[in-house]
Parts: structure tokens; C-alpha cells; sequence
């Protein structure tokens, strides 16, 4: 029997509706439990990260499904550009993909092609077997699965800043996100995402995306960042993460009834 899901929004969706920019949160920690409190925090939107996270396909599974029906939209970053994983994650119920690490035209239509069936795209047929149609019971569900699916790439190298232009080009790009901490990297200012060329780099992709009548996003930890960067034309920013903010609430706590003369690392965001 057919059922009625709406799997229509998407975060492209999303910011063609918003009249602001959209703030989210990564969630890290690869927790169903953690994910929905984060999902019920009020922000806009959440990025399910299975980069730099212990995140496998089933728990993946797990926070997609714990998440579903709070008033959020949801990202997910496979933890690079691969048809397969790619595949995975749509047939998983994924809807909206970050995809990092990409640096060139041709890795920007790779990323396009995987999340489309043929004759458009590459992605493998089978939905009859995912949770993305909920096992065919989605009425139409290959004829209108593109319009289901936003793909943001990540601009997080000197590569990808010089081919920005190109990358926004390609048909199917929706967004872009940069991410300055990887780019600091590039540029030779390891751990030094605030330096004045960074932040340079990152006020040109977002110029960049304006002029082609696409969104930006960028990761900003830092409020006064973030603000500048919403202010240079950012629409959506990552403005904290699960594991961060309970690493320094617990530290405080600790600092609270604990004397320790330890200097805290700085975070990497």
C-alpha cells in the first residue's frame, strides 16, 4: 500500500525559503540519542558527519531515523567523494549530502552524477531495497528522486578556491560550504583559520557563489567569524558541534571545582 512521505524539502529548499541566514551544528559523536537532542535544540539544521566521526552506515541509520519528525533539516557528509558511499547513504534516506574534499569541475560532476539515476547520473538502482523509498511504498519515487536529493560541495583547499567559479557552474551543485580549517592547511597556516588570507579565501567563494546565484556556507566556531562571514553573504553557517561543546562545558565543570594550572588546546574550528 502507498504511504504518504514527503520527502519534497530539501535544504536546498530550505534556504530559497529562508529570510536569514540558516544556523546549524555538527553532530559527531555518532549517537542516535545525541543527534536528537541536537535535533530539538531550535536551530536550523543539523550535518550528521561520518568524516572526522566514528560513523558507519548503521549508525547513520540510527540518527537519521532518530531524528526524523523534529522541525530540522538534516545533512550528511560521507567521508569523501565515492560513488558507493554515496549510494549507500541515499539508499539509507539521506537527502541532503556534503560532500568534502572537492577541488575541481570534474569532482564536482562526479559528486552530481552519483546521487543521479541513469541516464543523468550513475547512482545504482535499488529502490526497491532502501529506505529512501521506503521500499517502493513512495508513489513515483525513481521518476522524482533527483528532486528529493541537494548536493553542497566543500571548497577546502587553494585548488578549490581557484576553480570556485567552475565548481559553482556545474548543473546539480546546489551550495557551497568552505570549510577553513582544511584551506588554512593549504594555504600554510595550520591551524590558523582566522588569519587574514584565510578569511580572504573565504570572502571570495562566498562572493563567488553570489555571483552565480548560489548559496555559500562556511564553518565559523568563532561567534565574531561567523557574524563577519554572515555579513560578507554567507546563507548557512556551522556555528558548533556535539563533541565541542561538551568537551568545554565538562572542562569548565572540572575548572569549576578542580585547580589545575593545565592550558586548555584550542579547537581546531
Amino acid at each position: 500500500m502507498p504511504i504518504r512521505v514527503d520527502p519534497e524539502r530539501t535544504f536546498k529548499q530550505a534556504l530559497a525559503a529562508a529570510d536569514r541566514p540558516l544556523a546549524g551544528m555538527w553532530v559527531c559523536s555518532g549517537s542516535p540519542l545525541i543527534a536528537e537532542l541536537c535535533a530539538g535544540a531550535g536551530l536550523d539544521w543539523i550535518l550528521i558527519d561520518a568524516e572526522h566521526s566514528p560513523n558507519g552506515l548503521e549508525s547513520i541509520l540510527a540518527q537519521l531515523q532518530a531524528v526524523h519528525g523534529y522541525p530540522v533539516d538534516v545533512m550528511v557528509r560521507p567521508p569523501f567523494n565515492d560513488t558507493v558511499l554515496i549510494k549507500q547513504y541515499l539508499d539509507l534516506g539521506a537527502q541532503n549530502l556534503l560532500i568534502p574534499m572537492v577541488n575541481s569541475r570534474l569532482e564536482a560532476q562526479a559528486a552530481v552524477a552519483a546521487v543521479r539515476y541513469p541516464p543523468h547520473g550513475v547512482r545504482g538502482v535499488g529502490s526497491s531495497l532502501a529506505r529512501a523509498s521506503r521500499w517502493n511504498r513512495i508513489p513515483d519515487y525513481l521518476a522524482r528522486a533527483s528532486d528529493t536529493v541537494s548536493v553542497t560541495v566543500q571548497i577546502e583547499s587553494t585548488a578549490a578556491v581557484e576553480a570556485v567559479e567552475e565548481i559553482l557552474a556545474v548543473d546539480g551543485v546546489d551550495a557551497v560550504f568552505v570549510g577553513p580549517s582544511d584551506l588554512a592547511a593549504s594555504m600554510g597556516y595550520l591551524g590558523e583559520q582566522e588569519h587574514p588570507e584565510v578569511r580572504a579565501a573565504v570572502e571570495r567563494c562566498i562572493a563567488a557563489a553570489h555571483s552565480a546565484g548560489k548559496p555559500a556556507g562556511v564553518n565559523a566556531f568563532n561567534e565574531a567569524t561567523a557574524r563577519a562571514y554572515i555579513d560578507a553573504g554567507a546563507s548557512f553557517v556551522l556555528v558548533g558541534a556535539d563533541v565541542a561543546l561538551l568537551a568545554r562545558a565538562t572542562e569548565k565543570l572540572a575548572d569549576t571545582y578542580i585547580k589545575t594550572d593545565a592550558d586548555r588546546p584550542a579547537s581546531s574550528y
